[in-house]
């Protein structure tokens, strides 16, 4: 059987079930090492990109074993992966790659072991744990059920199904009991849409302690109706989705940058969709609406004038970069001198003072971790002397930076 035979329009078909089941990103590379077919919710970013010869190393692997294996791949950032090969007749077609997915949670130490291991930037932090926390974490277990899952679907040609459904029986609209229905859900709908906007202005505001009142108030006051009411679980993602989209208007009115927003939104709309049960769509829930108020608190430029709102954003964007006052000004095409005004004025501290106190937050993660070299960390995080790395960092701690590991232990 010879390439032409293979019928890749059929073979669609299996793997557009394949990521409807497992919701995870699923790529299809033909025996050329390209990808001819991928659904794909996930960018990885640029920072941690896969290397181009890793389908031909794959491939490779995958070509001299038996038809009924499965390669388990883990890469060089701690992403993990199963490949199938695709056979028709003894004839190697290409392979199905799954992934990425992890087996262990991406905690706030695993993120800093992966920036310093690779010395990728800070500033990427933040993107790079909204796209850790939003991958699947699996056990052993399940990987090893995905593998068996990939061997057999894609050992075989499609079968297309056919439902069958019940008749339809069309309820009684009684016209008297909608009225007084209306009437009943008047005041109820009222307090909820008060409710909503109350919500959304203490999330524009970053108020984590109205937020965790509010969260608490919820059920009473958002527990809507089952609008698909033989699917309480979707019936809940729907309400979630727009949860998420409410809560991402009302950080962008809090001043957030439109790039953590991006990350933010995205990663839930992936978890919501991933979650199978109502326990964990609640918990998610709580979850988002805190993570949301919690980056409005901590990177809001709401309250700046545009020039230092700008001056702001590029020094978090960029925070591992040479940054001096003359670089910044230049960037955002203000006068240095009016800048340094400013940004005194409404932030509260020279710009200098601000950038190395997010500096020194910063390598805080690092210490804390304890097995990476001072001088490393502080040139991770922008300094480039570690004499005056160790002098800012007692003049923000009132403790070296030798004696903020030992306190940390």
């Amino acid at each position: 059987m010879n390439e032409v035979d293979f019928d890749l329009t059929d073979f669609n078909k299996t793997f557009s079930l394949l990521h409807a089941i497992t919701r995870m990103d699923a790529r299809f590379i033909d025996k050329e090492n390209q990808v001819v077919l991928q659904m794909v919710d996930h960018r990885i970013p640029a920072v941690i990109q896969p290397s181009d010869t890793v389908y031909e190393s794959l491939a490779e692997t995958l070509r001299s074993t038996m038809p009924n294996r499965f390669f388990y791949y883990t890469n060089a950032f701690s992403l993990e992966y199963i490949a199938v090969g695709v056979w028709r007749d003894s004839i190697f077609q290409g392979f199905v790659l799954l992934g990425p997915f992890l087996s262990i949670y991406p905690d706030t130490a695993f993120i800093s072991d992966l920036i310093a291991q690779h010395y990728l930037p800070v500033s990427e932090r933040k993107q790079l744990q909204e796209f850790y926390s939003s991958l699947t974490v699996i056990s052993s277990n399940d990987s090893n059920s995905l593998g068996d899952l990939l061997v057999n679907l894609c050992a075989h040609r499609h079968t297309d199904s056919q439902l069958i459904t019940a008749d339809f029986i069309q309820p009684d609209l009684n016209k008297e009991q909608q009225t007084s229905d209306i009437a009943d859900n008047k005041t109820t709908i009222e307090h909820r849409y008060l409710y909503e906007k109350k919500f959304m202005d203490a999330i524009a505001r970053g108020d984590r302690v109205e937020i965790a009142r509010m969260i608490g108030e919820m059920n009473s006051y958002a527990n809507l109706p089952d609008r698909i009411p033989e699917s309480p679980i979707r019936s809940t993602k729907n309400i979630m989705i727009t949860l998420n989209t409410l809560c991402r208007i009302a950080a962008e009115r809090g001043g957030i940058h439109p790039v953590y927003l991006h990350h933010i939104s995205e990663k839930f709309s992936i978890m919501i969709e991933r979650s199978t049960n109502l326990p964990k769509l609640k918990k998610l829930n709580s979850v988002m609406i805190e993570e949301y108020c919690e980056a409005v608190h901590t990177f809001s430029t709401r309250s700046y004038s545009t020039i230092v709102k700008n001056a702001v954003n590029h020094i978090d964007l960029n925070l591992e970069k040479s940054l001096t006052l003359q670089e910044i000004a230049a960037v955002i095409h203000v006068n240095a001198s009016h800048l340094s005004r400013k940004f005194k004025q409404e932030v509260g501290m020279n710009m200098m003072d601000f950038i190395n106190h997010k500096r020194v937050e910063e390598s805080k993660l690092y210490l804390q971790r304890g097995n990476i070299a001072i001088t490393e960390i502080a040139f991770m995080v922008g300094f480039n002397d570690l004499n005056y790395f160790a002098r800012v960092f007692k003049k923000f701690t009132a403790m070296t930076p030798t004696q903020y590991i030992k306190a940390s232990r």
